[in-house]
């Protein structure tokens, strides 16, 4: 196909930019929806009752299976880089790595052990294909105007943002909701559009991204950029000999090797960052399942209904207008991608109907019930009344009989319908007292949406903090994200106080985890792009893919060590308290970033004039 006869990224532009850009878009951002919305899952899958469909695997167990995938995830995307720059091109490893995370999230769906673990790494595998070769293609669109780069990369952040918000918000309701199953199917589906899309609009990107013998341009710097701070411009340092703060000229071997030795610091303290931001998916969460009150009542319920409504209904209208716009621009050329595109949005706008109607629906109900009780003197056993609450938007006659579960043998119970309880040898006969007023049960997966929504609202004012004069040095910026990071978990332990040791369950507000996830994303937002930046701008040309691949590696490790040092909550809770346990996630991270403020100076100096 000749560049010049077609040159679609050129003459198809949306909101002036290239058209193929938005194509990239949605595909990354079926794709985060995918990943997020299986991880919001994950640990609650595994923790979970069998009552309900879980593998009732201990916290330890189910944090440490958390660490090793999302580490591992972080170190095939070096590989992933690597393959396409020498052997497929781009576009055939996105394609090979959409498959493989479908296929993936199919084989998760089953829930049979072998299915589970061949999905997890059919997932890591994949990734590694995708993720670094789809923001090289962003790069590549922009060769003829690189002034729009910036521009581009913060709509493409922006994708990742809302399908981690998407992905989280109706893949996490309906697996607690609905069942496993669908929470984990309902991730593949959209991966497996978001693959079909890219493949009927592939020849948008004319050239670009071709097999390497084919390729009219190539950018290796940005192969293995992580697209989670993708809004970051690759630049080169300078090679030739410089000037230092006293006049005097260093050769470039020692300005190369001070940079890079820069680059190692700020990877070894990023460890400590992503160590504890990481909990989020893991002990939070647990935090969020076990310890929080998430039942709602009268106006609260009321108004969390009306909000939650508002901040879903929203993004999803701005997204779907940024829809309409490719469409009109690119539907005579690309019908087949469109109409997978607008599909996939139809679903969407369904469910999420149907999630507004079932919140907004949803009563809450006093009964009663019999259960055998056991002396433990006597062991003699009797009969008593228990009263709870159930709360569904299914149809419930008061006076009336209806099924319910012990979901956790904790006395936490759930309202069964006629299908499921005939399906449930433990279901209960329940009595129907009354009706309550409003009541709404928070999902634990919740909370995993707010890190996505914080980003999409604070992102433009750091973006213009950092145009001001107001912008520091990298191991400022690095110090100020560790402790505000730090802080977070410092509500957290304030909020957890009157845990007793080897408490299974509490009712902390939520309150303490909003405010956690929120300076926990100021945190990212100072450290995640800042990183990748300074490691473009340091590193030598000829060793780019090499420090991106170091810093990678220091994800992983960081991963590998939240889900490690996260596993170790039951321990610490049981043997001290909760409040200790996020103290150490408090303690860590500020004094860390401490460290790294106090090499300021040194620093500065050693990366030679990069500012």
């Amino acid at each position: 196909m000749s560049l010049t006869k077609t040159n679609y990224t050129a003459q198809l532009q949306v909101m002036g930019h290239p058209a193929g850009l938005f194509i990239l878009f949605f595909t990354e951002m079926w794709e985060r929806f995918s990943y997020y919305g299986m991880r919001a899952l994950l640990v609650l899958f595994l923790v979970s009752s069998e009552g309900i469909g879980g593998w009732e695997w201990t916290n330890a167990e189910a944090l440490t299976l958390y660490g090793i995938y999302t580490g591992l995830v972080y170190v095939t995307p070096i590989f992933g880089g690597l393959i396409a720059d020498k052997l497929t091109g781009y576009r055939i490893a996105i394609l090979i790595g959409a498959l493989l995370m479908t296929l993936g999230h199919a084989s998760m769906g089953f829930e049979t052990e072998i299915t589970f673990y061949l999905g997890l790494g059919l997932l890591i595998v994949g990734n590694g294909l995708f993720k670094p070769n789809i923001s090289s293609i962003v790069g590549n669109l922009y060769l003829k105007t690189p002034e729009k780069k910036d521009g581009g990369y913060t709509i493409f952040y922006m994708g990742i943002n809302a399908g981690a918000f998407l992905g989280i918000l109706l893949c996490g309701y309906i697996g607690e909701k609905v069942g496993w199953s669908y929470g984990f199917g309902l991730a593949g589906v959209f991966m497996f559009i978001g693959m079909m899309m890219f493949y009927f609009a592939q020849n948008i990107f004319d050239q670009i991204g071709l097999k390497p013998e084919k390729e009219q341009h190539s950018n290796f710097d940005e192969t293995v950029l992580d697209t989670d701070a993708a809004d970051d411009l690759i630049t080169e340092a300078p090679q030739e000999d410089i000037l230092d703060d006293l006049g005097e000229t260093v050769p470039k071997e020692k300005v190369t090797r001070d940079r890079l030795m820069v680059i190692g610091v700020l990877a070894f303290f990023t460890i400590f960052f992503w160590m504890s931001f990481e909990q989020a998916g893991g002990s939070m969460t647990i935090f969020a399942k076990d310890f929080t009150d998430r039942i709602l009542t009268g106006s609260a319920a009321t108004s969390f209904t009306i909000i939650n409504t508002i901040i879903t209904v929203v993004p999803i209208a701005i997204i779907t207008y940024v829809l309409f716009l490719l469409f009109k621009a690119s539907f005579k050329k690309f019908a087949v991608a469109n109409y997978l595109l607008a599909f996939s949005f139809l679903v969407i706008w369904v469910i999420v109907g149907w999630m507004v109607s079932k919140n907004f629906n949803t009563k809450a109900y006093d009964i009663t019930f019999q259960e055998e009780v056991i002396d433990e003197e006597t062991k003699e056993s009797s009969m008593q009344s228990i009263e709870t609450v159930i709360r569904t938007d299914e149809a419930v006659t008061v006076n009336g009989t209806i099924s319910i579960l012990d979901v956790n043998g904790k006395g936490k119970y759930m309202f069964l319908n006629e299908e499921k309880a005939a399906s449930v040898s433990q279901s209960i006969n329940a009595h129907v007292v009354s009706i309550k007023d409003k009541e709404i049960e928070v999902p634990a997966s919740w909370f995993g949406i707010l890190n996505s929504l914080f980003i999409i609202l604070f992102a433009p004012l750091f973006s213009k903090i950092w145009e001001s004069k107001y912008n520091p040095s990298a191991p400022v910026k690095f110090g100020v994200g560790l402790i505000l990071l730090g802080l977070g978990f410092g509500v957290l332990a304030y909020g957890s106080a009157n845990i007793l040791p080897g408490a299974t369950s509490a009712e902390a507000s939520m309150i303490f985890l909003i405010v956690a996830y929120f300076l926990h994303t100021l945190g990212e937002l100072v450290v995640s792009p800042v990183g990748l930046s300074y490691v473009s701008k340091l590193s030598p040309p000829k060793l780019i893919g090499m420090m991106f691949g170091i810093w990678f590696l220091a994800n992983f490790v960081a991963n590998l060590l939240a889900g490690l040092s996260g596993s170790m909550i039951d321990y610490i809770s049981e043997t001290y308290s909760m409040s200790v346990f996020f103290m150490i996630f408090t303690a860590i991270p500020i004094v860390a970033g401490v460290a790294v403020m106090s090499m300021n100076k040194f620093l500065t100096k050693k990366m030679h004039g990069i500012r």
